[in-house]
Order: structure tokens, then C-alpha cells, then sequence
């Protein structure tokens, strides 16, 4: 049976494991989807398993659990909990024997991230806030009120609306009576207009460490740094920089003597961490000393709403452990505080996507929760023991959760059970002075004899990549009898700083050029059937997929999810338009207008002639609904072939975190025209 649009409903999946101090229990989160269709919903649950390996055992019974932590004795674990799927989640508390959890916070909107104490006796956690209401202009006492806007940043795609709201670090204690505690009540340690977040705990107990954008231009410029503060709260409000010199930082950990930091950090005002960092040691009064190069990208969280940040650990022998991706593949890395360069030490032979890491008191072993090209997730216990040896060591799977349901479950059928593994091939070619890799999906059962059509993906960005991974919307078309190549062009992340930056100020010029010579290499082969070729890309795919088809006609269908058309318009109305797009297309809308829209896609649109279907959430604050609405208009008004399919209450990632039904429907509607137009 092949794949297809119902996988949305059989896969579960492992986010944030963590591993006990002694390294003899991980605890992790276990994510999958109760019902089908309009009445489906998402839940997540904390599982507890052993060293010996298998899937372990249900640890919670909340329906919205996850982001669990072991407090530093290994003794009691906090977590996150909703009351409901998409509520906001609190801090709750229990042992980690087991028995009933306790409700630690009350915030008015929810916790974010937290940390314990190195004693255990508190948490420091982050949290909205909400400004001080003032004095309406006119008369507001009943029915609906105005929303007043005073600050560029007022929104955001996964945090929803912001207005003038900030995020900002609490401390509550665990035995002064938490449950009743609220947010006023609570300590807080920092104050500003401005978002705090990423709370480290000092090992001495006496600072927090954590990551802020103070500069006076951060409603224009995501860039941050690294702060400190008191843990006690004496001083609320001030902090101390540590990163004078650096233009942002994405992620800290303190070493052991609660001295130093250490940082994941850009010197480029023009670039952002997230595209590429490298590791620095950070310490009052001293200039940051980078310690690493760009050989590797290492993996950070994504702030507040997003992915929590995988440990960083820095050991009592002076050594930084940490993720770190590679050419599209992840490892686990080890670099010299007083050194230069890093080793990695762990990877996975086939490759492997990473999406946390935590170590245990020791450093002596690690806990990885992976998604691999034949297996959509999977949690991985690493014995780090012996550094001196070859790149990849010993290990043992600890649980493939689409293999075989933990006991308790009763899923519809284990994933695998229905749907064979699909291959996967990596290859490169010479562009221009770049190496370009590729990866190429083959259905199952494929013959070389045979011929088959092909869809070219792309990925968002312009500086994310591909990995080594499962991706629901290539495992779809792949089952369903497309070939699938999925292209890492200049301008994609994990191949170095020169490469990522080569896409600025050049949308649609050398990486457009990138894909097609990967795509005329492929259809070189005698299965490709070059009459039968679609496109596929999200976000800045969705971009490059209508740049696309306005400057070619090779493809007999392109699926355009989530785009930006119109950078002219997009400048001003998505939630980055200003503090992303002028470093990424090269100015603005008041001093290079032309420019914006040379590299539109919509200023093309009457050169297409490919039947063209757009997929919208009508919830996207980073790329608005309006820039399919734009395109849909014109192709529409020029008489070609397009649809517009819009997703309520979807905002830009709900592909892979939205409601099930959307993201069923994305996945269905998308083969549908496949199979309709490339038949």
C-alpha cells in the first residue's frame, strides 16, 4: 500500500528527550493524533524508558504534556502541561518515581521555557507580560474595542498577536504554596520593552544567563545578545551584557565555575545565528573568542513558541558538547574551550536529523531524538565514552515508535506495517564554483526499467535545507509513484557561511539556476519521464516554485504552498518583512522598489502557462494569505490554470504542526493535482 494523505493520522512521534543525572532513565515526549478528520486532535503524553532499550512506559496522563526536565539530584521532574492541545501550558511538578503531578505556575498566558535551580528548590521561568493598561481615547466601556499598534513587531506567526506585550523571567520557589502562586506573585528578575527568554541557571545558583534584544534598533533588526542577571531578583531590570562585540546570539551554557559563558553566536549584522553560528567563549570585560568554524552549523532552539534549545554542555575537562548539522546531516560535536575547531564524535553512518540532545551528569551519555530517511522518528541512547576513538561510536535504539506501539497504546496500525521504506540517494554536481547536493526519493518496488514521473522540491529559507530525514510531503509523493528530488541550492544552511550568504540580495538568480542544472542532471536518466515533471515548494519554496514557472515551462503542474509573490507588498504586511527581508533581498520598499519587484514572481505571471494550485493558511503572519491572494488574482485575470485552496485558522507551519485535517488536506490536495495534471 503506498503512501498518502491519511500517514498524518498513523505517525507518532519523540520531541525533547531528556536523561536522568545518572543516566539510567529518559524521559521523553510522545506526540501523535486521537481520531481522523474534523473531530482529530493532536495530543502529546511523557513516556519513561531505561537504558535496556524498548518504548518504555506512559509517565503522564495529560493529553498536552511535554518539555520535561530532571531536576539536578535526578529526584523530581518538571514539565509543561495544557489543559488543552494549544492552551497555554504551566510549569508542573513531580517525582520521578512517579505518583501525582502538581501545578507549579500560573501565568496568565502560559510558560514558555523554564530551568531549574543547581539546589533544585526553584525554577526560573519565561512568560508573557502584559503592559500596564492605560487611559482609552473616547469611549470604550462596551461591546468591541479597538487595537492600538505603536511598535513595528507587534506580531508574530507562531506567538500569535503581540502589540505592545513582552516576554520576561520569573523564579518561583516549589515550596511556598505554587499551586495558588500567580504571576504577580511570583519574583521577576527582568523588565523592559523588550522579549527575555532562553533561561540559564549559573552552577553556582547565584545568575541566570539568558538571551534578549535590547539594542535600540531591535524593532527593525533580529539581533540579540547575551544577558545576566541576579537570580534573587535584587536590581529587577538590570542586567549585565556578556556579548559586547557579537551581532546576535542564539544560545547560551555557563561553565562549570559559573565564571564564563559560552555562546552560540554571529559577528555578522547582516546574517542571523540561526542561518550560521559558531561557539564562543563569553566573559565580562573580555572580547568574544570564537572557538569554532563553520564547517558545522550548531542546532538551536526557536525562541519563544518554538523548539526548545538542545543541551549545550560545557564539561569539567573543558570541553563543548553540543549538536551541530553538517551538509544536511546531524552529529554530535565536541570542541576545546582553550582550543580551536571542533571533532564530531557521533553520527549515524546513513544519516540523521536531530532534534534534541540532552546529556546525563556525567557526560557519559546522551539521548537523541532522530528522524531518519526510513524512519519518521526515533529516540537514540549515545554511550559518549570513548572520545579518543573513531567518529561514530556505540549505541543502542532505545525506541522506533512507528516499529512497535508502548504498551498502553492502541494505534490503527503501526506505521510500517502498511507502508514499505522508501530509498534514498544522495549525489552532487558542480555549479558555478559550488558543489550542489542532491536527494532523489524512488517510489517503492521502482524498476530502472521503467519511467516515472518526478516532482522537484524545495525547501523554505531561503536558508534551511534538506536532510537526511523523513518529510511528510516527499514520503507522500515518493509512496505514490513520483520520483522526488530534493535540492540543497546556494543559499541553504550546513554547508558553510560563504554558501548560505551566496542567496542574499539574489532571490531567483543563482539558486533558481542551482535547481534546474540538479533537475537536467537527474532527467539525464533513462526512468525519468521529463514529459511528466511538477513542482513543489513551501514558503520560500512556494517563492522560487512561482519564480519558477513564470521563467519556465518544462513543468506540467506546480503545488505552491504558503509563497511570497509580491516582495513589495510582503515587505510591510508579514511579520519579518522589515528585520528579514531587507538583509535578504537587499533593501527596502522606500530605497530599492524596483529591485522588489524585478524579483517578484507575480511581475511573471503572464509568462505561465503551468497549471498552478496554491495552498494558504489564512492564519500566516510570515507570509501573508495576500501574497497567494495577489498571484491567485493575477494568473486568474490572465486567464491561466490556478487554484487557491485557503486553510482556516492555519498560520505558516501548519503543514507539520496544524490542526490533522489541514495538514491531511494539504497533503491531499497536493497529489491530487499531481495525479490529475502529470497522468
Amino acid at each position: 500500500m503506498s503512501l498518502a494523505a491519511e500517514l498524518v493520522y498513523e505517525l507518532k512521534t519523540i520531541s525533547d528527550p531528556v536523561i536522568s543525572p545518572d543516566g539510567q532513565r529518559v524521559v521523553y515526549a510522545l506526540s501523535w493524533v486521537e481520531g481522523r478528520g474534523g473531530s482529530a486532535e493532536a495530543r502529546s503524553r511523557l513516556m519513561l524508558a531505561g537504558p535496556e532499550g524498548g518504548a518504555g512506559r506512559e509517565f503522564t496522563q495529560g493529553n498536552a504534556d511535554g518539555s520535561p526536565r530532571f531536576s539536578p539530584d535526578g529526584a523530581k521532574l518538571a514539565f509543561l502541561r495544557a489543559s488543552k492541545p494549544g492552551g497555554p501550558r504551566q510549569v508542573w511538578v513531580m517525582n520521578a518515581d512517579g505518583g501525582e503531578a502538581r501545578q507549579l505556575t500560573n501565568a496568565a498566558k502560559g510558560v514558555q521555557d523554564f530551568a531549574w535551580s543547581p539546589d533544585g528548590s526553584r525554577i526560573v521561568y519565561c512568560a508573557d507580560t502584559e503592559p500596564a493598561a492605560g487611559a482609552a481615547a473616547g469611549s470604550q466601556t462596551e461591546g468591541p474595542r479597538v487595537v492600538e499598534v505603536n511598535r513595528l513587531r507587534y506580531r508574530h506567526d507562531l506567538q500569535g498577536w503581540r502589540g505592545d506585550a513582552h516576554y520576561h523571567l520569573f523564579t518561583v520557589d516549589l515550596e511556598s504554596g505554587a499551586l495558588r502562586q500567580t504571576q504577580d506573585e511570583a519574583t521577576q528578575i527582568t523588565r523592559g520593552d523588550w522579549d527575555d527568554y532562553g533561561p540559564v541557571w549559573s552552577p553556582d545558583g547565584s545568575k541566570v544567563a539568558f538571551i534578549s534584544g535590547r539594542r535600540d534598533d531591535r524593532d527593525i533588526r533580529a539581533l540579540t545578545e547575551a544577558y545576566v542577571v541576579d537570580a534573587e531578583g535584587r536590581q529587577a531590570g538590570y542586567a549585565e551584557c556578556w556579548s559586547e562585540g557579537l551581532a546576535s546570539v542564539g544560545a547560551v551554557a555557563w561553565s562549570p565555575d559559573s565564571q564564563r559563558l559560552v555562546a552560540v553566536a554571529s559577528e555578522d549584522p547582516a546574517g542571523m545565528v540561526l542561518w550560521q553560528g559558531w561557539l564562543y567563549v563569553l566573559e565580562p570585560g573580555q572580547e568574544p573568542r570564537r572557538i569554532t568554524g563553520d564547517g558545522q552549523r550548531p542546532v538551536l532552539g526557536g525562541g519563544p513558541g518554538a523548539a526548545r534549545q538542545p543541551e549545550i554542555r560545557w564539561t569539567d575537562d573543558g570541553r563543548i558538547i553540543f549538536l551541530g548539522e553538517r551538509h544536511g546531516v546531524s552529529h554530535i560535536y565536541q570542541a576545546a574551550v582553550e582550543g580551536e575547531g571542533e571533532r564530531q564524535f557521533w553520527g549515524w553512518g546513513d544519516g540523521c536529523l536531530a532534534s534534541g540532545l540532552s546529556l546525563d551528569g556525567g557526560a557519559l551519555r546522551a539521548a537523541v531524538a532522530v528522524s531518519t530517511p526510513v524512519c519518521p522518528s526515533q529516540l537514540r541512547l549515545i554511550d559518549l565514552i570513548d572520545l579518543d576513538g573513531p567518529d561514530t561510536l556505540p549505541e543502542s535504539r532505545l525506541v522506533n515508535l512507528n516499529d512497535a506501539p508502548p504498551s498502553g497504546f492502541d494505534p490503527n496500525v503501526a506505521f510500517y506495517r502498511r507502508h514499505s521504506a522508501l530509498r534514498l540517494e544522495k549525489f552532487s554536481i558542480e555549479r558555478a564554483g559550488y558543489d550542489i547536493e542532491s536527494r532523489l526519493w524512488f517510489p517503492p518496488d521502482f524498476d530502472a526499467n521503467g519511467s516515472y514521473p518526478l516532482v522537484l522540491d524545495i525547501h523554505g529559507g531561503p536558508n534551511g535545507a534538506f536532510y537526511d530525514s523523513f518529510v511528510p510531503w516527499q514520503q507522500a509523493l515518493a509512496g505514490s509513484g513520483y520520483l522526488v528530488l530534493a535540492v540543497n541550492p546556494r543559499g541553504s544552511s550546513t554547508y558553510g557561511d560563504e554558501f548560505m550568504r551566496a542567496v542574499l540580495d539574489d532571490w531567483g538568480g543563482e539558486d533558481y539556476l542551482d535547481l534546474m542544472a540538479a533537475l537536467d542532471h537527474v532527467c539525464q536518466r533513462d526512468y525519468v519521464d521529463s514529459g511528466r515533471l511538477g513542482i513543489h515548494g513551501y514558503s520560500y519554496g512556494g517563492y522560487m516554485t512561482g519564480w519558477a514557472i513564470g521563467h519556465t515551462g518544462r513543468f506540467g503542474a506546480a503545488v505552491i504552498g504558503a509563497p511570497c509573490t509580491n516582495l513589495y507588498t510582503m515587505y510591510g504586511t508579514s511579520d519579518i518583512g522589515i528585520s528579514f527581508g531587507e538583509p535578504q533581498w537587499g533593501g527596502s520598499v522606500m530605497d530599492t522598489p524596483e529591485k522588489l519587484l524585478a524579483r517578484s514572481p507575480i511581475t511573471y505571471a503572464k509568462d505561465v502557462d503551468t497549471p498552478a494550485l496554491l495552498l494558504h493558511g489564512e492564519a500566516d503572519a510570515r507570509c501573508p494569505v495576500a501574497q497567494s491572494e495577489e498571484y491567485f488574482v493575477a494568473l486568474k485575470r490572465l486567464g491561466k490554470t490556478v487554484e487557491f485552496v485557503r486553510f482556516p485558522n492555519s498560520n505558516h507551519a501548519f503543514p507539520r504542526t496544524g490542526h490533522p485535517r489541514m495538514r491531511e488536506e494539504y497533503l491531499a490536495r497536493m497529489l491530487e493535482w499531481f495525479d490529475d495534471w502529470l497522468e
